[in-house]
């Protein structure tokens, strides 16, 4: 094989659906590999809302965005095919930002090995960038106490469907928000969380004051929307809002408006958004927090995959829809 194939970003999104036209798929020559390189064969990429972010011309983000005519950014598992680095060989599986392409060359920096005997998807979908997002936002942000009360967005979703379950594990009452009665179905009878509200057919206040009897101790941001400003009223004192994601907002060219912050004052909140660029460099100390949780069973995932690298210029739209089951992958 001389070519490999690779989708670049070529243009903005401008609100609404993200669709090929933002796109280019190219073939690029099969790269070299030096000494102290190595080539990784990708098989799956993940999908994450955070890509919204990467494509617009933000410059003032916690991340520079996608430079124009450059390969689209993601995260990927992939096998090494080729080998001249002294601490990677041929068989060896890898983790990291590889971008929507089939190869990637590396001298080694950003990639991880993987050891853990899982399939490609299970790594993507909990060991990767969920898992860590939601190791990171609940523990070290969110800082729980057994017999709290959380309430998680995006409840279904790959972050809040494993800070769910991390808190449960952890003696809290959890309480997500999804977007479906199927989606509700799945995280109470099969994640174990104490309640669900679906944002599109309950009545959000009511549900809410009779999922939260003693108020709201953390709640686990995900997605923005209508949902922000009930839990915001429903906040105990000292309670603390961590602030992950706001896909209800990433497609909108005026977001909505936030709460108020008298309350912030009045019950002494702690609001704290974060990324996990901040935090690659504690990537081994979240997988030594998680690891336990995945081993004992206290864990369960489900993948929606789509099968082909094109398939990621629309499959992004599924987080828009909510029509994704579980962590968003691509199988190239």
């Amino acid at each position: 094989m001389s070519t490999f194939t690779a989708i670049n970003l070529i243009a903005r999104p401008q609100g609404g659906p993200v669709g090929p036209e933002l796109f280019e798929v190219v073939q690029k020559p099969m790269p070299i590999v030096a000494d102290g390189q190595f080539l990784v064969k990708q098989s799956h990429m993940s999908l994450d809302p955070a890509m919204f972010g990467w494509m617009s011309p933000d410059t003032e983000s916690y991340i520079p965005p996608v430079e124009l005519g450059e390969v689209m950014r993601s995260s990927g598992i992939g096998e090494v095919v080729e080998s001249k680095h002294p601490d990677f060989s041929v068989g060896d599986r890898v983790m990291g930002m590889m971008g929507w392409q089939e190869y990637f060359l590396s001298n080694g920096p950003g990639l991880n090995k993987v050891t853990a005997p899982l399939p490609d998807e299970a790594i993507l979908s909990v060991f990767a960038l969920p898992g860590l997002t939601a190791t990171q936002g609940l523990f070290n942000v969110g800082k729980p106490k057994k017999g709290e009360t959380i309430v998680v967005s995006g409840a279904a979703g790959s972050v809040g469907s494993i800070v769910g379950q991390l808190a449960k594990a952890d003696g809290l009452t959890v309480i997500g928000v999804v977007g479906s009665d199927e989606k509700a179905d799945w995280i109470v009878n099969e994640l174990g969380f104490d309640g669900a509200i679906n944002y599109k057919t309950d009545d959000i206040e009511a549900k809410l004051v009779e999922l939260t009897p003693k108020g709201v101790d953390i709640y686990f941001e995900n997605t923005g929307g209508p949902i922000q400003h009930h839990v915001f009223a429903r906040m105990n004192a000292h309670g603390r809002i961590v602030v992950c994601g706001m896909i209800a907002d990433y497609a909108k060219a005026v977001p909505d408006l936030g709460p108020n912050w008298i309350q912030v004052i009045k019950k002494r909140l702690t609001i704290q958004g974060f990324t996990m660029p901040d935090h690659f460099g504690d990537v081994p100390a979240l997988l030594q927090k998680l690891t336990p949780y995945v081993m004992n069973g206290q864990i369960k995932h489900r993948a929606h995959v789509l099968e082909g690298l094109e398939s990621a210029m629309t499959g992004l739209n599924l987080f828009f829809t909510g029509a994704n089951k579980g962590k968003l992958i691509v199988k190239i």
